[in-house]
């Protein structure tokens, strides 16, 4: 994704605060809580620490609480946000990344409480203000869900 052949210098890791530098999410959507590493204009590793006091576990599903798949998508979007705003020096601006398209979506095993997710997103296109992104969320070593989305980076809406 980088426009040099040069070697680019990971960064990380990032905290929360840094994350909410990046992202206007708050508490109860902040979905990622920590940056491992982070490869500007290539790819991210973050953590998402699943606990049993999320508010959805309350409803999804009483007495088998499961993450509901569209907050897994969801985090993986945060991560890519964090991504995006940081490789291209945006963070602090306020400049949003707005979901496009959701594709090739596939959940492979339950996230549930007590572990954490490891949530690795890379640049696959990059044009102007709209980036494509491939995505998966990992437990361990296994893959849980895996998807491929696009965005656009934007000014909020007034």
């Amino acid at each position: 994704m980088t426009e040099t052949t040069e070697k680019v210098e990971s960064i990380g890791p990032l905290d929360v605060k840094r994350v909410m530098a990046a992202l206007p999410h708050r508490f109860p959507m902040l979905l990622v809580d920590r940056v491992e590493t982070l490869i500007p204009g290539e790819k991210i590793v973050a953590i998402k620490a699943v606990t049993i006091n999320e508010p959805f576990f309350t409803g999804h599903f009483p007495g088998n609480p499961i993450m509901p798949g569209v907050l897994i998508v969801e985090a993986l979007a945060q991560a890519a946000g964090v991504l995006a705003i940081e490789s291209l020096g945006l963070t602090g601006t306020g400049k949003l990344v707005y979901f496009m398209a959701i594709n090739e979506t596939k959940f492979r095993i339950p996230v549930e409480p007590g572990i954490l997710l490891r949530l690795e997103v890379e640049f696959l296109q990059k044009r102007a203000k709209i980036c494509k992104f491939k995505a998966r969320a990992l437990i361990e070593d296994k893959v849980a869900a895996e998807t491929e989305f696009t965005a656009m980076i934007a000014d909020p809406a007034n």
